[in-house]
């Protein structure tokens, strides 16, 4: 099974703080989505291993040479939970 990223009010662009939508004008929480939904554009700027929850651990796949800037297709994101 595949793990995305929701479409929902949390991962929107138009979410201001304190969870409300700046198109709607409504608290919101990730139980929503509309037909206005953007994905934020930052939640994939930072992939590398610096950001990966294997970076110098043992499960890192490539302990040799893994190094900032680099990625691999092992790379999973430091607050991940599975």
């Amino acid at each position: 099974m595949s793990i995305r990223l929701a479409n929902n009010c949390i991962n929107c662009d138009h979410i201001m703080e304190g969870s409300v939508c700046e198109v709607h004008g409504v608290k919101v929480s990730h139980s929503y989505t509309c037909d206005s939904f953007e994905m934020k554009a930052a939640l994939k700027d930072d992939r590398n291993c610096v950001t990966c929850v294997r970076y110098e651990t043992s499960d890192c796949a490539n302990p040799q040479k893994a190094a900032p800037g680099m990625l691999c297709s092992h790379w999973a994101p430091q607050n991940a939970h599975a």
